[in-house]
């Protein structure tokens, strides 16, 4: 049976999907007061519709009727409308229902969409979403009838990518869905959400028409500059002013209102106060655009009152099926010559390239468009989104991923709207194109009052670094680095490995770009015996032929071109920067040419070449169509940039990773103790008693160190007995979180009466703090004197979810602070690299003659880990330390664990 809370969960029901004409379409729980909101969709229906549905032509639709459709139980029966309009105008468009056979896992489901609205997709995310619901109420297979004439019904089955069995009979098909999550359906889910997403998003990018509402005469207003912007650009398409208090803006006729305007209107950009953006956007619902844009300030960002207006404002957009961007934004560019826009309030228009830009603030966005107009990088788009109330960087990275104009993706980010979405695009976008991120906010501040270890290293900048590493985003520190990083991507291939050639003219900055590189985890080359014999061949008498090859000041633009040549063939070699010091017979654009003129030859090979002009700031390398090489001020930056390119280029070779399927693992009982424990617990929070953890931990196959408890002395030399000497005795509480700070463990206690002296003196210790009531008692375990200690755990992120932590284990954990994390669920991949990622690992690998641990172990303890709490969002905190690595194939002992369980409403 479903608790209240469960219930009231799927009552609650609601969400938001987006068509594949992109529109939008609300999705909600069937209530009990729908029925007359049936009645009216019922009878809307066409006569194939009724009888594709009815297998019959409805005559008529009576009350009756619609209260059984509306009429669910949620345990057994449970159905989803899609709904257009919000009350009192909503209406009904669509409807799916499953209802549960007798005593069977089996449920017969319907669908039904109304006419108009059939062949957007509309069944398909029911069928998903009702999908999800079935499978929580332990339902595994949906059935139905389909008529053999109902092709479209059969096509949004045979599209969900879910196993389907049919069994025809006389012109109607009997359709059995097993409703089990399978890889392929999950790539069909992504695939429409993808497609709908890319033409909500068309509107904005490659709009036919644009209404500027608030366009303005008055020189150096936003609505002035942004209206004028749009038309000097030479904007393709067509271009309506809305002032009603002007007859004329910049010599183009206005209109009063967007109702006056007699073509349709794909794009609407809202310049006026907040108080009048409200009726605005609802203007442009009734007039049917299909996209606003709404640069005014005024909403989420000036505090609670102003969050509630921009909910009212997304209330109102989604109303009538529209994408909102912004508001407080600063619009959006498309340098495509055939939309040729500016739909910004700056006069700065960047030239067309191939790099594609995010801004999440806008006056930062003002400084990004002058930084890429002084160093002529130029862009495929540039969105500034504002409060993202509803545009956010996860739409733009599905648009950029299949736009033929954009080959790197940058972001510029504050904070993560929905970081569990952006996890799930992101890792796909990157295995195409590269995203490269500035994401503020990295201030180390943790929580001192955190009650586990894991939760006191978590710090702030944890979480968004962990999801950047795993989506394979290339994350840079400022602005600079992010452009530097941006000019080699975008016209240099991926490197295809860490080896570096440096060749100069100055031995000085070839030392500092070989100490620059060395410490970004680049390798400077060794050069083939043939390189080198060629160069000193080539080169003049005295020069450096060793990487870096130090070309003296009297090598000439021939000396470079020659010398790179010989790079470029060279097989120990995947990247080459060259550095240029102006001595005083050579110029800095003799060079340049003779650098364009052989990259080609790198281009040919797939190896990475880039440059550093000293004293030359700003001039180019050849042209973007052809031999254009990326030049640095200064090699310290070429390094870096180098050294990101190939910390993608790593990403992208690597396997992908698996979730692997887990073997003596058992969830029912898990959720039992949990479930137990938290019912005595009328907070909803309990820490978990020592057997209980224990009891959990053994649920996933995970191995603790025998261990016993006891509530006296004499308890405890009993049951120290029964274990195998030596023991050690351990403080029980569930307040204390260091035992050791309060002399809360004893170690190689070899009788009984040691056993007795240990808990005395325990209970005597925390008696002169006055903290003798929060002892539980003690927990005697056997002694594990020899392996290497480390931690894993686990602590919520309220915004990322579940963060599990790798590292250093023992008393010195938070003092060392040798940790990885990675966000849930983890892959094969992930545990390993967590593992190899921290100091610690040389110890697991055998240091100074020691033997290797048994570190493939703590790799099936991560993946457990990750599996119980995928089962169990109950776990808050979770801190397994010290785990104890023993030798290769001995596995693991995790010697201690603590773990804090929070009540949580069911995710619809």
């Amino acid at each position: 049976m479903l608790t209240s809370l469960e219930s009231t969960s799927l009552e609650r029901f609601e969400s938001r999907v987006i068509l594949k004409d992109g529109s939008t379409l609300d999705l909600r729980a069937i209530r009990h007061d729908d029925e007359q909101k049936m009645v009216a969709f019922l009878y809307r229906l066409t006569h194939s519709s009724s009888y594709f549905r009815f297998h019959h032509a409805l005559a008529q639709v009576s009350k009756e009727d619609a209260k059984r459709l509306c009429s669910v139980d949620y345990q057994d029966s449970f159905a989803i409308v899609g709904t257009s309009g919000q009350p009192p105008q909503e209406r009904i468009i669509a409807v799916a229902h499953y209802h549960r056979l007798p005593k069977r896992d089996t449920a017969e489901v319907t669908f039904l969409v109304e006419d108009k609205h059939q062949g957007k997709g509309i069944g398909s995310h029911l069928l998903q979403q009702l999908t999800i619901q079935a499978r929580k109420r332990g339902i595994r297979f949906f059935e139905g009838e389909v008529l053999a004439e109902n092709q479209r019904m059969m096509k949004t089955l045979q599209g969900s990518g879910l196993t389907i069995a049919t069994d025809p009979e006389y012109g109607i098909s009997r359709q059995r869905v097993d409703i089990a999550p399978t890889a392929a359906a999950e790539e069909k889910s992504e695939e429409r959400d993808r497609i709908a997403t890319v033409a909500s998003l068309q509107a904005f990018l490659n709009p036919r028409s644009i209404a500027v509402v608030g366009a303005s005469r008055r020189q150096g207003s936003i609505g002035n500059k942004l209206f004028r912007n749009i038309l000097l650009q030479g904007f393709t398409g067509t271009l309506y002013p809305v002032n009603p208090n002007a007859s004329a803006v910049s010599s183009v006729r206005t209109y009063s209102s967007i109702f006056d305007i007699p073509g349709e209107i794909d794009l609407a950009v809202i310049v006026v106060p907040a108080e009048g953006v409200l009726q605005t956007v609802e203007a442009c619902g009734r007039h049917g655009v299909r996209g606003v844009i709404v640069i005014s300030a005024g909403f989420g960002e000036t505090g609670a009152q102003g969050e509630r207006t921009q909910e009212q404002l997304l209330y109102t957009a989604r109303n009538y099926g529209m994408r909102l961007l912004g508001p407080n934004c600063m619009g959006v560019i498309n340098t495509n010559p055939e939309i040729n826009m500016n739909a910004t309030f700056s006069s700065i228009t960047p030239p067309a390239g191939n790099i594609a830009l995010c801004s999440q603030s806008g006056a930062l966005g003002l400084a990004i468009l002058e930084y890429t107009q002084n160093l002529n990088i130029g862009l495929s788009n540039f969105i500034s989104i504002g409060n993202r109330a509803d545009i956010s960087s996860n739409d733009l990275l599905q648009y950029w991923e299949v736009d033929p104009a954009t080959k790197v993706i940058l972001l510029y980010l504050e904070s993560f709207g929905n970081p569990r979405e952006f996890a799930r695009i992101a890792p796909r976008v990157t295995r195409i194109k590269p995203v490269v991120a500035v994401k503020s906010g990295r201030t180390p501040a943790g929580s001192k009052a955190a009650a586990s270890h894991t939760g006191a290293l978590a710090t702030t900048d944890v979480a968004p670094d962990a999801l950047f590493r795993q989506a394979g985003i290339v994350r840079v520190n400022t602005l600079e680095e992010l452009f530097d990083v941006a000019n080699l991507l975008s016209h240099q291939p991926v490197p295809s490995g860490n080896r570096v050639a440096i060749l100069t003219n100055g031995g000085g900055p070839g030392i500092m770009t070989a100490d620059a590189c060395a410490t970004r985890g680049l390798e400077v080359a060794t050069l083939s015996a043939e390189t080198i014999d060629n160069l000193r061949n080539l080169l003049p008498r005295g020069a450096g032929l060793a990487n870096p090859i130090d070309m003296t000041a009297e090598a000439n633009p021939e000396h470079y071109e020659q010398a790179l040549k010989l790079l470029a063939r060279d097989d120990n070699i995947d990247s080459t920067i060259v550095i240029f010091i102006p001595p005083i017979l050579t110029t800095s654009q003799a060079v340049a040419n003779s650098i364009r003129k052989v990259a080609p030859h790198f281009r040919e090979r797939g190896k990475v070449l880039l440059a550093s002009l000293m004293g030359s700031y700003g001039i180019t390398v050849g042209n973007t169509q052809e031999g254009y090489v990326p030049s640095y001020s200064f090699p310290e930056a070429s390094a870096g940039a180098l050294a990101k390119a190939c910390e993608y280029g790593n990403w992208i070779r690597k396997p992908k990773g698996i979730v692997p399927l887990l073997q003596n693992t058992n969830k029912l009982k898990a959720s039992q103790i949990v479930k137990s424990a938290l019912s005595n617990s009328p907070q909803g929070q309990y820490w978990l008693d020592a057997l209980s953890v224990i009891k959990l931990l053994e649920c996933y196959g995970i191995q603790v160190v025998e261990s016993k408890t006891a509530s006296t002395a004499k308890e405890a030399a009993l049951v120290a007995d029964q274990l195998e000497y030596p023991v050690c005795v351990k403080l029980l509480s569930d307040t204390i979180t260091h035992k050791t700070e309060v002399g809360g463990v004893i170690l190689n206690l070899r009788t009984p009466r040691q056993v007795e002296k240990a808990f005395s003196q325990t209970r005597q210790r925390l008696a002169a703090m006055s903290k003798e009531d929060e002892m539980q008692g003690v927990l005697i375990q056997k002694m594990i004197p020899d392996g290497v200690e480390v931690i894993v755990g686990v602590t919520q992120d309220p915004l990322f979810g579940p963060l599990t932590m790798f590292g250093m284990g023992g008393t010195y954990a938070e003092l060392f602070k040798d940790v990885s994390f990675r966000i849930h669920p983890l892959t094969d991949v992930d545990v390993r690299e967590m593992i190899q990622s921290v100091k610690t690992y040389q110890l697991l690998e055998g240091w100074r003659g020691s033997k290797r641990a048994d570190i493939e172990s703590i790799e099936d303890l991560l993946l457990r880990v990750s599996q119980m709490v995928e089962d169990i969002p109950q776990i808050t905190e979770l801190d397994l330390n010290p785990v104890k690595v023993l030798e290769d194939n001995n596995g693991y002992q995790v010697v201690d664990a603590r773990i804090l369980l929070t009540r949580v409403q069911q995710n619809t």
